[in-house]
């Protein structure tokens, strides 16, 4: 009894503290779940297929006499067929970034402009409350908080066996303590394993790092050994070998080659991943010869990497299509219902100590 008494006291005070900190993540996380879509339907155009040469030769003109180069190119991952190009100067000024459709037409020249920008502070706010670092360490700890504040009360609110009929029926008279701490048990109760699960990869995607020096997955990189020489394979080119490498799959991300042994890395996303926005399939394509070095590929990882890659599509819930990101979408409102049901519990039973 001890136990539980202590448990309920930290899940009540701790709930407290943080609630203003998980209630921004909660809101922020509904709001983003289908931010990609939401944004290219607020930009015009229609859709043309994708024709590596034509965004090839944007590349070259957002390039050309500037000094400036290719950082890389990633799918939109809302309208089929849009990329976001970035492009790198010597100095700050220089850089840019560029929505594209599939045929290389511009369509929103510049990051965080156009309509829909909003989305992107709601994505920064959710990953590190506009703060770098710090913000991804502040929610990283209050991620854990929340996942032991969870874990602790459904452990509280746990029925006995031949009891959960009973428990998960709603209280709708009485009074207001007993009526909220009715619906705040039975929504715990009936989600808090689901959102737990989701919490923790959550946090877990903060703390990428430390996750990967423990799993440990293979090392994904680039091919010591690539032929040295000019970069003479240009980049519809190396685009086409990756895609032709996994036939049925689409364009996820591009970067460039550099150095001494240059190298295309290509991602593609295949039909049958997990990853439905940025696939994790990977081919690295000499830039001298052409020829593929290596692939990676993401249905056939080892444990340890469709782990680690595994991550993110589950806590988008991308893992799950639509109907997964709609769940995730809707522990996202669990937890906003949540947090404001427990703090009028708080208030109503503080009331009635009062009086």
């Amino acid at each position: 009894m001890a136990l539980k008494a202590n448990l309920i006291r930290w899940h009540r005070w701790a709930g407290l503290a943080a609630a203003a900190f998980w209630l921004v993540q909660a809101l922020t996380g509904v709001l983003i779940v289908f931010h990609w879509e939401i944004r290219d339907a607020f930009i015009p155009g229609t859709h043309r297929q994708t024709d590596l040469a034509a965004i090839e030769r944007t590349v070259a003109d957002l390039t050309e006499g500037s000094g400036a180069r290719l950082g890389s190119i990633w799918t939109g991952a809302g309208a089929p067929d849009r990329y976001d190009v970035s492009i790198t100067g010597d100095v700050p000024e220089a850089n840019r970034s560029v929505r594209i459709d599939g045929a290389g037409q511009i369509l929103v020249d510049g990051d965080g402009t156009g309509p829909a920008s909003w989305t992107r502070p709601l994505v920064r706010i959710h990953h590190n409350l506009l703060a770098g670092d710090t913000g991804s360490w502040i929610v990283g700890i209050s991620g854990i908080l929340l996942f032991t504040n969870i874990l602790s009360g459904l452990y509280i609110a746990w029925p006995k066996r031949g009891q959960w009929a009973r428990t998960l029926r709603v209280q709708r008279k009485g009074q207001a303590a007993v009526r909220h701490y009715s619906w705040h048990r039975t929504l715990g109760l009936l989600v808090g394993i689901p959102a737990l699960a989701s919490v923790a990869a959550g946090v877990m995607l903060t703390f990428g790092g430390g996750v990967e020096r423990i799993v440990q997955p293979v090392p994904i990189a680039t091919p010591a050994d690539a032929p040295t020489g000019a970069a003479r394979v240009d980049l519809a080119a190396a685009a086409e070998t990756a895609l032709a490498a996994y036939p049925g799959s689409t364009l996820a991300a591009v970067y460039p080659p550099e150095g001494e042994g240059p190298v295309w890395q290509i991602r593609v996303t295949q039909p049958e991943e997990a990853r439905r926005a940025y696939g994790a399939t990977r081919v690295f394509v000499s830039a001298v010869d052409g020829s593929i070095l290596a692939r990676f590929d993401a249905l056939d990882a080892a444990p340890s990497r469709a782990f680690v890659d595994g991550l993110f599509p589950f806590h988008t819930g991308e893992m799950g299509g639509l109907a997964g990101r709609i769940a995730v979408a809707a522990i996202g409102v669990w937890l906003v219902t949540m947090i404001i049901v427990g703090i009028l519990l708080w208030a109503a039973r503080r009331k009635m100590r009062v009086r």
